[in-house]
């Protein structure tokens, strides 16, 4: 097995895990099979419980893994279908520690940071190993070099080169490279400060990715080279990129940045083939049409907060030839100044998942205005909720519908707790997670755009469709298009007598990709541009 170690330094958010996904692209097309894992310092057990103003995107696996926002960027850019074991915090390395330290497991030893910590660590890197059936991990490892929290994962990781043998390791560290307008120039001096600090903990990098609004000079390359002791071809130009996050594959193929790693690991390997790439970026670039979908949401402030949504209508867009146009809305907004005013004249409407009661009645208005105005809709989540709360109130005549989340005295909780949350008083990871099956009414929307009797997809909620409310919902029209296999949940509604009209209970994002968009979201683009058409 070969391994490469993606660190970053200077500041947060430059960009580690997309160069960790793009170099996994790169590798990918030139042959070899990886797979990419998250390891973070922070000490939640994992985001579940987090805000989404806190950390973004809960991202959820197969598995019901809650996981980092970069694990769906791995995903995305690298045909790896990962699992729990590929996202690693702080927080579940001393759990098992302190586990097996109440166990008995280490015979009355004390427990200290090394060796415990770091071999509980490299333990997990030993795990993915043995179950991955692949010739490379990527490794990112969070936050910045320099942080207290993260210093123990690097102490792991300079033992594991040392025991797996320095050749089968690259290390590659990523950091900012500032142009200071006022001096007219680039400051390497960052890079030199970062490098230094990884080296004082006993780690070369063999890889400087420097990210960069600017070309970078070859007196500026060089210069790197000398002071954190890498060759100045292993100085790699990460700049910002101009239309859209998949170029960057592109970009740091610039640099050959694939023959680097290969030749530091003893890879024979031909040059990436990134046709098929190159023709993606091209749709997503230069489409022939635009539309614009609102998306209305809560956390809409923080890009972040619905990353994969975002992503999906990128990828949905190239496969039908068209630059979708996100309208960001905050739902409490829409409470405040009503759906016309807010969304007025869109081409589609996107409500996504939450939780908590804030904005809901904004959501609810939402569907309402895309149901009686006709224009295509899709709810995800809570957005399915919401359209199922929005048809009992006003077509159904219950006027104070709600979900039990919201209002736990309403006559009609159309929405209610699942059976199986009740009683639960933890909040990490009860939730119904991951991949169900659902099997698909024929005759449906959902089976035309998906084209199969039965789908898998995966889920993250508390609360479902209350199945006492279903014949009643039925009977006015509601139509229920699939089902969970085994516990009858309900998982998709929709409107036949409405141009595009479709919610799911589950979480279709997550399964999106390019060359491979997600049907619900292709046909809701693809709706948006015949009602487009017809405006």
């Amino acid at each position: 097995m070969k391994y490469i170690f993606v660190t970053g330094g200077v500041v947060s958010s430059l960009g580690k895990g997309l160069a960790a996904a793009s170099i996994g692209t790169l590798l990918e097309r030139c042959g070899l099979k990886v797979t990419l894992q998250k390891f973070d310092p922070y000490l939640n057990v994992d985001p579940g419980t987090m805000s989404p103003f806190q950390h973004g995107e809960v991202y959820v696996l197969n598995d019901g893994a809650e996981t980092d926002l970069d694990l769906g960027h791995y995903e995305r850019f690298v045909h790896c279908s990962l699992s729990r074991l590929n996202n690693l915090t702080s927080g579940q390395v001393f759990e098992s520690v302190l586990r097996k330290e109440r166990r008995g497991d280490y015979l009355g030893k004390t427990v200290q940071y090394i060796p415990h910590v770091t071999d509980e660590i490299k333990n997990r890197l030993y795990e993915v190993t043995e179950k991955s059936d692949v010739d490379i991990i990527i490794t990112e490892i969070g936050g910045t070099v320099g942080d207290m929290e993260g210093h123990i994962f690097l102490e792991a990781l300079r033992q594991f080169a040392l025991e797996v043998g320095r050749d089968n390791v690259c290390f590659i560290h990523v950091t900012l490279l500032p142009y200071i307008k006022a001096a007219g120039e680039m400051k390497t001096k960052p890079t030199q400060q970062s490098v230094a600090k990884l080296r004082e903990i006993g780690i070369q990098p063999d890889v400087i990715i420097c990210r960069t609004e600017y070309d970078m000079s070859e007196d500026e390359r060089r210069k790197i080279a000398m002071f954190c002791n890498v060759e100045a071809k292993n100085v790699i130009a990460f700049r910002d990129v101009k239309n859209t996050i998949y170029e960057c594959p592109l970009d740091l193929s610039q640099d050959k940045i694939d023959r680097i790693v290969t030749r530091r690991l003893g890879l024979d390997v031909p040059a990436p083939n990134l046709a098929d790439w190159q023709r993606y970026v091209g749709r997503v670039i230069s489409p022939s049409h635009s539309i614009r979908i609102a998306v209305v949401g809560k956390y809409i402030a923080l890009q972040d907060a619905y990353k994969s949504i975002y992503e999906s209508f990128t990828h949905a867009g190239a496969e039908n030839d068209a630059r979708v146009e996100i309208l960001r809305i905050d739902a409490e907004e829409i409470e405040e100044k009503g759906a016309e005013a807010m969304i007025g004249s869109v081409d589609g409407i996107l409500v996504p998942g939450g939780f908590g009661d804030r904005g809901i009645e904004g959501k609810i208005q939402t569907v309402e205005y895309a149901r009686t105005k006709g224009i295509p809709f899709l709810g995800i989540c809570l957005g399915m909720q919401v359209a199922v709360i929005e048809y009992a109130r006003h077509i159904c005549g219950m006027d104070d519908a709600n979900s039990t989340e919201f209002d736990q005295k309403t006559t009609h909780p159309v929405i209610s707790l699942q059976e199986e949350q009740k009683g639960i008083k933890a909040m990490g990871a009860t939730m119904r997670l991951g991949a169900y099956k659902a099997l698909i009414q024929p005759g449906t929307l959902a089976h035309k755009l998906y084209g199969k009797d039965s789908v898998t997809e995966r889920h993250r909620h508390r609360y479902e469709f209350n199945p006492a409310y279903r014949d009643e919902l039925e009977n006015a029209g509601l139509v229920i298009s699939a089902v969970n296999d085994e516990h009858g949940l309900v998982e998709v509604v929709e409107l036949p007598d409405h141009p595009f009209f479709i919610a799911c209970q589950y979480h279709p994002e997550f399964q999106s990709a390019p060359n491979r968009a997600h049907p619900l979201f292709s046909g809701l683009v693809s709706a948006a541009l015949e009602h487009k058409s017809h405006s």
